[in-house]
Protein backbone atom coordinates (compact mmCIF):
# COMPACT_ATOMS: atom_id res chain seq x y z
CA UNK A 1 0.00 0.00 0.00
CA UNK A 2 0.87 3.42 -0.61
CA UNK A 3 0.40 6.55 0.58
CA UNK A 4 -2.72 8.47 0.18
CA UNK A 5 -4.70 5.19 0.99
CA UNK A 6 -8.35 5.19 1.22
CA UNK A 7 -10.50 2.77 3.55
CA UNK A 8 -11.97 1.26 0.91
CA UNK A 9 -8.55 1.16 -1.16
CA UNK A 10 -6.92 -0.92 1.56
CA UNK A 11 -9.88 -3.30 1.93
CA UNK A 12 -9.31 -4.05 -1.75
CA UNK A 13 -5.48 -4.82 -1.21
CA UNK A 14 -6.29 -6.50 2.38
CA UNK A 15 -9.03 -8.97 0.17
CA UNK A 16 -6.15 -9.24 -2.53
CA UNK A 17 -3.48 -10.29 -0.49
CA UNK A 18 -5.41 -13.34 1.76
CA UNK A 19 -7.79 -14.37 -1.13
CA UNK A 20 -5.51 -17.27 -1.81
CA UNK A 21 -5.28 -18.42 1.65
CA UNK A 22 -8.45 -17.42 3.20
CA UNK A 23 -12.21 -17.16 2.22
CA UNK A 24 -14.29 -14.44 1.56
CA UNK A 25 -16.49 -14.92 5.09
CA UNK A 26 -12.74 -15.28 7.03
CA UNK A 27 -11.73 -12.20 5.20
CA UNK A 28 -14.75 -10.40 5.82
CA UNK A 29 -14.21 -10.97 9.43
CA UNK A 30 -10.80 -10.05 9.43
CA UNK A 31 -11.15 -6.63 8.03
CA UNK A 32 -13.75 -6.21 10.82
CA UNK A 33 -11.14 -6.91 13.61
CA UNK A 34 -8.60 -4.80 12.08
CA UNK A 35 -10.24 -1.89 11.87
CA UNK A 36 -12.30 -2.65 15.13
CA UNK A 37 -8.22 -2.92 16.73
CA UNK A 38 -6.67 -0.20 14.53
CA UNK A 39 -9.07 2.03 14.45
CA UNK A 40 -12.05 1.75 17.14
CA UNK A 41 -14.17 1.25 14.01
CA UNK A 42 -17.34 -1.15 13.64
CA UNK A 43 -19.17 -2.21 10.05
CA UNK A 44 -20.89 0.67 10.36
CA UNK A 45 -17.63 3.59 10.41
CA UNK A 46 -15.95 1.40 7.50
CA UNK A 47 -19.36 2.20 5.20
CA UNK A 48 -19.78 5.84 6.13
CA UNK A 49 -15.49 6.30 6.21
CA UNK A 50 -14.71 4.06 3.09
CA UNK A 51 -13.39 7.52 1.47
CA UNK A 52 -11.55 8.60 3.96
CA UNK A 53 -7.31 8.87 3.64
CA UNK A 54 -5.75 6.36 6.54
CA UNK A 55 -2.42 7.52 7.98
CA UNK A 56 0.19 6.28 7.31
CA UNK A 57 1.12 4.31 10.51
CA UNK A 58 -2.51 2.54 10.26
CA UNK A 59 -1.59 1.52 6.46
CA UNK A 60 1.65 0.09 7.69
CA UNK A 61 0.20 -1.67 10.53
CA UNK A 62 -2.45 -3.19 8.32
CA UNK A 63 0.40 -4.60 6.32
CA UNK A 64 1.87 -6.15 9.20
CA UNK A 65 -0.98 -7.67 10.12
CA UNK A 66 -1.70 -9.58 6.57
CA UNK A 67 1.91 -10.41 6.92
CA UNK A 68 1.22 -12.34 10.19
CA UNK A 69 -2.07 -14.12 8.80
CA UNK A 70 -0.06 -15.22 5.74
CA UNK A 71 2.26 -16.81 7.95
CA UNK A 72 -1.05 -18.21 9.71
CA UNK A 73 -1.12 -16.53 12.82
CA UNK A 74 -4.59 -16.41 13.99
CA UNK A 75 -6.08 -13.00 14.17
CA UNK A 76 -6.61 -13.44 17.75
CA UNK A 77 -3.31 -13.94 18.90
CA UNK A 78 -1.82 -11.03 16.87
CA UNK A 79 -4.34 -8.70 18.65
CA UNK A 80 -4.21 -10.58 21.74
CA UNK A 81 -8.30 -11.15 22.27
CA UNK A 82 -10.81 -13.28 21.07
CA UNK A 83 -14.74 -12.22 21.65
CA UNK A 84 -16.26 -15.19 23.65
CA UNK A 85 -19.69 -15.16 24.72
CA UNK A 86 -20.40 -11.12 24.49
CA UNK A 87 -17.50 -10.16 26.00
CA UNK A 88 -13.37 -9.96 24.69
CA UNK A 89 -11.18 -12.11 26.37
CA UNK A 90 -7.40 -11.13 26.54
CA UNK A 91 -5.74 -14.33 24.72
CA UNK A 92 -1.53 -14.96 24.86
CA UNK A 93 0.77 -18.17 23.63
CA UNK A 94 -0.34 -19.91 27.50
CA UNK A 95 -4.16 -20.11 26.67
CA UNK A 96 -6.36 -21.77 23.57
CA UNK A 97 -8.31 -19.35 21.72
CA UNK A 98 -11.96 -19.65 22.79
CA UNK A 99 -14.11 -21.48 20.42
CA UNK A 100 -18.11 -20.93 19.49
CA UNK A 101 -19.05 -24.35 20.32
CA UNK A 102 -17.83 -23.80 23.60
CA UNK A 103 -20.09 -21.22 23.92
CA UNK A 104 -23.00 -23.47 23.33
CA UNK A 105 -21.61 -25.02 26.53
CA UNK A 106 -21.88 -21.74 28.90
CA UNK A 107 -25.49 -21.42 27.05
CA UNK A 108 -26.27 -24.88 28.01
CA UNK A 109 -24.91 -24.24 31.91
CA UNK A 110 -26.69 -20.94 32.28
CA UNK A 111 -30.41 -22.31 30.82
CA UNK A 112 -30.14 -25.41 32.77
CA UNK A 113 -28.96 -24.09 36.17
CA UNK A 114 -31.21 -21.11 37.49
CA UNK A 115 -30.64 -21.36 41.19
CA UNK A 116 -29.16 -18.46 42.85
CA UNK A 117 -25.42 -19.03 44.88
CA UNK A 118 -24.29 -22.09 42.98
CA UNK A 119 -20.96 -23.48 43.53
CA UNK A 120 -19.08 -23.88 40.46
CA UNK A 121 -15.40 -25.42 39.47
CA UNK A 122 -14.24 -25.15 36.11
CA UNK A 123 -11.11 -27.39 35.52
CA UNK A 124 -8.75 -26.46 33.16
CA UNK A 125 -10.04 -22.87 32.71
CA UNK A 126 -6.92 -21.64 30.53
CA UNK A 127 -8.02 -17.53 29.26
CA UNK A 128 -11.09 -18.13 32.00
CA UNK A 129 -13.96 -17.97 29.29
CA UNK A 130 -16.16 -20.53 30.66
CA UNK A 131 -15.45 -19.25 34.33
CA UNK A 132 -15.82 -15.87 34.03
CA UNK A 133 -19.15 -15.92 31.40
CA UNK A 134 -20.56 -18.24 34.15
CA UNK A 135 -19.55 -15.72 37.27
CA UNK A 136 -21.55 -13.11 35.18
CA UNK A 137 -24.38 -15.10 33.93
CA UNK A 138 -25.34 -17.56 37.17
CA UNK A 139 -27.32 -15.71 39.74
CA UNK A 140 -24.89 -14.77 42.52
CA UNK A 141 -22.57 -17.93 41.60
CA UNK A 142 -19.60 -19.05 43.76
CA UNK A 143 -17.31 -19.74 40.54
CA UNK A 144 -13.53 -21.45 41.07
CA UNK A 145 -11.21 -21.83 38.10
CA UNK A 146 -8.20 -24.61 37.75
CA UNK A 147 -5.41 -24.52 35.74
CA UNK A 148 -2.03 -26.22 36.14
CA UNK A 149 -0.50 -23.01 33.59
CA UNK A 150 0.59 -19.74 35.54
CA UNK A 151 1.07 -18.46 32.13
CA UNK A 152 -3.07 -19.23 31.31
CA UNK A 153 -3.57 -18.23 34.91
CA UNK A 154 -2.47 -14.69 35.27
CA UNK A 155 -4.22 -14.13 32.00
CA UNK A 156 -7.04 -14.97 33.53
CA UNK A 157 -6.80 -13.31 36.79
CA UNK A 158 -6.66 -10.46 34.30
CA UNK A 159 -9.78 -11.18 32.05
CA UNK A 160 -11.47 -11.17 35.57
CA UNK A 161 -10.51 -8.39 36.49
CA UNK A 162 -10.83 -6.66 33.05
CA UNK A 163 -15.10 -7.89 33.25
CA UNK A 164 -15.26 -7.43 37.05
CA UNK A 165 -16.09 -11.06 37.55
CA UNK A 166 -15.65 -12.46 40.84
CA UNK A 167 -13.45 -15.87 40.16
CA UNK A 168 -11.22 -17.79 42.60
CA UNK A 169 -8.37 -19.10 40.68
CA UNK A 170 -5.82 -21.19 41.63
CA UNK A 171 -3.00 -23.23 39.91
CA UNK A 172 -4.06 -27.19 40.52
CA UNK A 173 -3.14 -30.13 38.07
CA UNK A 174 -6.57 -31.90 37.10
CA UNK A 175 -5.02 -35.33 37.37
CA UNK A 176 -4.08 -35.13 41.17
CA UNK A 177 -7.05 -33.09 42.01
CA UNK A 178 -8.23 -34.05 46.23
CA UNK A 179 -12.10 -34.11 46.54
CA UNK A 180 -13.68 -32.64 49.51
CA UNK A 181 -17.55 -34.40 50.17
CA UNK A 182 -19.97 -32.44 48.54
CA UNK A 183 -18.15 -28.95 47.43
CA UNK A 184 -19.48 -28.18 44.06
CA UNK A 185 -23.35 -27.79 42.01
CA UNK A 186 -21.40 -27.95 38.82
CA UNK A 187 -18.28 -29.03 37.33
CA UNK A 188 -17.49 -28.50 34.24
CA UNK A 189 -14.26 -28.61 32.13
CA UNK A 190 -12.86 -28.05 28.50
CA UNK A 191 -9.67 -30.14 29.20
CA UNK A 192 -7.22 -31.22 26.42
CA UNK A 193 -9.21 -33.61 23.99
CA UNK A 194 -7.38 -34.42 20.76
CA UNK A 195 -5.76 -37.03 20.39
CA UNK A 196 -1.85 -37.55 18.74
CA UNK A 197 -2.36 -38.92 15.39
CA UNK A 198 -5.24 -36.44 14.71
CA UNK A 199 -2.45 -33.77 14.43
CA UNK A 200 -2.06 -34.30 10.59
CA UNK A 201 -5.53 -33.07 10.21
CA UNK A 202 -5.31 -29.64 11.87
CA UNK A 203 -4.19 -26.99 10.19
CA UNK A 204 -0.96 -24.94 10.90
CA UNK A 205 -2.57 -22.07 12.62
CA UNK A 206 -3.65 -24.01 15.61
CA UNK A 207 -0.55 -26.45 15.44
CA UNK A 208 2.42 -23.58 15.10
CA UNK A 209 0.61 -21.04 17.66
CA UNK A 210 -1.76 -22.98 20.45
CA UNK A 211 -0.13 -24.44 23.51
CA UNK A 212 -0.08 -28.53 22.28
CA UNK A 213 -0.34 -29.00 26.13
CA UNK A 214 -4.06 -27.77 26.09
CA UNK A 215 -4.70 -29.57 22.78
CA UNK A 216 -3.46 -32.80 23.14
CA UNK A 217 -3.60 -36.73 24.79
CA UNK A 218 -2.17 -39.27 24.13
CA UNK A 219 -3.56 -42.12 21.55
CA UNK A 220 -3.67 -44.67 23.95
CA UNK A 221 -5.24 -42.43 26.97
CA UNK A 222 -8.18 -40.33 25.07
CA UNK A 223 -9.99 -40.01 28.29
CA UNK A 224 -6.97 -39.15 30.09
CA UNK A 225 -8.59 -36.22 31.92
CA UNK A 226 -12.08 -37.49 32.10
CA UNK A 227 -11.75 -39.97 34.29
CA UNK A 228 -10.22 -38.34 36.72
CA UNK A 229 -12.07 -35.45 37.14
CA UNK A 230 -15.46 -37.99 37.07
CA UNK A 231 -13.79 -39.57 39.42
CA UNK A 232 -13.44 -36.34 41.72
CA UNK A 233 -17.29 -35.65 40.81
CA UNK A 234 -18.43 -38.56 42.55
CA UNK A 235 -17.31 -37.04 45.95
CA UNK A 236 -16.99 -33.93 45.31
CA UNK A 237 -20.20 -32.98 43.58
CA UNK A 238 -23.34 -32.16 45.82
CA UNK A 239 -26.10 -34.66 45.46
CA UNK A 240 -27.68 -33.75 42.39
CA UNK A 241 -25.14 -31.63 41.32
CA UNK A 242 -23.85 -31.78 37.59
CA UNK A 243 -20.90 -32.70 35.49
CA UNK A 244 -20.57 -30.84 32.00
CA UNK A 245 -17.52 -31.80 29.67
CA UNK A 246 -16.64 -30.69 26.23
CA UNK A 247 -15.24 -33.54 24.50
CA UNK A 248 -13.82 -35.12 21.07
CA UNK A 249 -16.49 -36.32 19.02
CA UNK A 250 -14.76 -39.24 18.21
CA UNK A 251 -14.91 -40.45 22.39
CA UNK A 252 -18.72 -39.39 23.36
CA UNK A 253 -19.79 -43.38 23.57
CA UNK A 254 -16.26 -44.16 25.40
CA UNK A 255 -16.79 -41.19 28.07
CA UNK A 256 -20.75 -41.75 28.31
CA UNK A 257 -19.49 -45.44 29.63
CA UNK A 258 -17.20 -44.43 31.45
CA UNK A 259 -19.58 -42.10 33.42
CA UNK A 260 -22.25 -45.20 33.91
CA UNK A 261 -19.69 -47.20 35.44
CA UNK A 262 -19.43 -44.52 37.99
CA UNK A 263 -22.74 -44.38 38.69
CA UNK A 264 -23.81 -41.24 37.38
CA UNK A 265 -27.42 -40.43 36.04
CA UNK A 266 -29.02 -38.60 33.26
CA UNK A 267 -25.86 -39.24 31.14
CA UNK A 268 -26.49 -37.56 27.47
CA UNK A 269 -24.36 -36.35 25.13
CA UNK A 270 -25.35 -33.78 23.00
CA UNK A 271 -24.20 -32.59 19.48
CA UNK A 272 -23.04 -28.99 18.66
CA UNK A 273 -24.36 -26.37 16.17
CA UNK A 274 -22.45 -28.71 13.15
CA UNK A 275 -23.99 -31.95 14.19
CA UNK A 276 -21.17 -33.34 16.02
CA UNK A 277 -21.27 -35.21 19.34
CA UNK A 278 -19.08 -31.71 21.12
CA UNK A 279 -20.49 -32.07 25.07
CA UNK A 280 -21.42 -34.64 28.14
CA UNK A 281 -23.53 -34.07 31.34
CA UNK A 282 -24.21 -36.47 33.86
CA UNK A 283 -25.93 -35.83 36.90
CA UNK A 284 -24.13 -37.29 40.81
CA UNK A 285 -26.63 -40.18 42.08
CA UNK A 286 -28.55 -39.08 45.67
CA UNK A 287 -26.18 -41.47 47.83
Amino acid sequence: MNNEVTIHQAIVAIRQRLADKYSRGEIDGFVRIIFRHLMNYEPVDILMHKDSILPDFIVEKIGKVIDQLLDDCPIQYIFGTAHFYGYDFGVNEFTLIPRPETEELVDLIVAENKASDLQVLDAGTGSGCIAISLALALKFADVTAIDVSDGALQRAEQNAEDLKAKVCFKKQDILTLQPVENSWDIIVSNPPYIIESEREQMDSNVLDYEPPTALFVPNNDPLKFYRPLAEYGTVALKNGGHLYFEINRAFHREIVEMLNSLGYKDIDAIRDFYGNYRFVKATKQAD
